[in-house]
């Protein structure tokens, strides 16, 4: 059988909102690092400046009486000055250069040209420099230039800017998780609504007539329409109660007392009117069978009679003329007997229909029943087309009366009817009760049957 292609998968509110969280985090972080480069690129421009500026205030009464430097290197840094310049000295330079463009002194890293020909006040950038030019009294026209590398500037902006971002972002990795924990915690009331509806157990006895007080206001309405449905549930439940109880008397007594008028009938009868009786008594044997079934089914399974019989006790109810039975009649089985009985009637039937002479059960715990019989059986796309029909009725409906019935009784009982897969015939296993270990595993083939 083809695979059923997948559904589409449902959009999921929790999904959306913490996607839309985290976009629009990503963004607030993107957002919050461009502002704070262009203010920190503001602020840091204008503090690095005013540094310059208090430093040639101070440099402009000490530079004329520093030392002029006598030695130069290739390289144009003066070699009379200390060898290792100090960290803040290796982004910090100035030089005092006379009214005609002579340098008369400067610091170590300053080149030995002037960075300005002629005297220019103020900041200006130069050679990679941030240079401001302040004009001195003594000497007379000299200029005091003070520089400090761009590179400098951009690496102290650079600190800046990533220390703020990170600090943002890990303000909204904060937040993010806030809201995370607060989105989880809003859903959470649905999620408690979903297991309250799931509580309305229609399977064991009357259900409550309500799921209870909504948590949220928003889901009054879907707690107050839920309610109203299950009150209308309630009521059509109870209806159909009561008709099976007028049912399961109109039909059964009827059925009985026209068995029992058959069975005399046949004792009395002789040649070929006793074999077409037992053939009549045989239909009317099925249509109880059938009406069992049926009537059961509808029953509250609060009412489920389990009990531990042994096999011969369901098996010795009817008889099939033309269907040889294997089993052991001694083993034990834990089940309502109406509803087990029916379910193996409606099989057996099955099986003769479809040509079967002989069927062996084999009781393989007091809540597992396996049914194989020697007829022809189905290839294994159809076999798979039946159990997915009983796993969706509503869905795939290409099962008869007999596996449905089957299968409904085995889900009275909490289990389910599973189709094994047979080289030839066909088996059926009955599980009357839940799987405890939660495995869908098929169960193991007949034996003489190999999958």
């Amino acid at each position: 059988m083809a695979a059923t292609p997948p559904r589409d998968r449902i959009p999921s509110i929790r999904s959306r909102l913490l996607r839309a969280l985290t976009a629009w985090s990503l963004v607030w972080g993107a957002l919050v690092g461009t502002a704070v480069w262009l203010a920190a690129s503001h602020e840091v421009d204008e503090l690095l400046d005013e540094t310059l500026q208090a430093s040639a205030s101070l440099l402009s009464r000490v530079a004329p009486l520093l030392p002029e430097p006598r030695v130069t290197s290739p390289d144009g840094t003066d070699s009379r000055l200390a060898p290792t310049p100090s960290p803040a000295e290796n982004h910090f330079a100035w030089q005092l250069v006379s009214a005609d463009g002579e340098v008369l002194n400067r610091s170590r890293l300053a080149p030995v040209k002037a960075w300005h020909a002629s005297a220019v006040t103020g900041f200006s950038e130069h050679s990679g420099w941030r240079v401001l030019g302040v004009v001195l009294d003594q000497p007379a026209g000299a200029t005091l230039y003070v520089a400090q590398s761009l590179d400098e500037r951009q690496e102290a902006l650079t600190e800046v800017t990533v220390s703020a971002l990170l600090s943002g972002l890990a303000v909204a990795l904060l937040a993010h998780l806030w809201i995370r924990l607060r989105v989880e915690r809003g859903l959470q009331p649905i999620q408690v609504l979903s297991q309250r509806i799931a509580a309305l157990d229609w399977q064991h006895g009357a259900p409550p007539q309500s799921v209870g007080q909504a948590d949220r206001e928003e889901l009054a309405p879907v707690v107050e329409a839920i309610d109203t449905l299950t009150s209308r549930l309630a009521a059509r439940l109870s209806a159909e109660q009561a008709f099976v109880a007028h049912a399961a008397h109109a039909l059964r007594t009827p059925l009985a007392g026209i068995d029992a008028q058959l069975a005399v009938l046949q004792r009395e009868a002789i040649g070929p009117a006793a074999e077409r009786l037992g053939r009549v008594r045989s239909g009317a044997t099925h249509l109880q069978a059938v009406v069992a079934a049926l009537i059961g089914l509808f029953r509250e399974a609060s009412s489920l009679q389990r009990q531990r019989i042994p096999l011969a006790a369901v098996l010795q109810r009817w008889t099939w003329p033309n269907l040889a039975l294997q089993a052991d009649e001694s083993a034990l089985l834990d089940a309502d007997p109406d509803l087990l009985t029916a379910a193996l009637l409606n099989l057996l039937d099955n099986c003769t229909r479809h040509g079967a002479s002989q069927v062996t059960v084999d009781v393989l715990s007091p809540t597992q029943l396996r049914l194989t019989d020697n007829g022809p059986g189905v290839d294994d796309m159809r076999r798979q087309q039946l159990q997915a029909s009983l796993d969706n009725p509503a869905e795939a409906p290409v099962t008869g009366l007999g596996l449905l019935l089957a299968d409904r009784v085995a889900r009275a009982h909490g289990g389910r009817a599973r189709l094994l897969p047979c080289a030839t015939g066909f088996s059926v296993l009955l599980a009357l009760a839940p799987d405890v270990h939660g495995s869908d595993r098929p169960p193991p083939p007949p034996e003489g049957h190999p999958a």
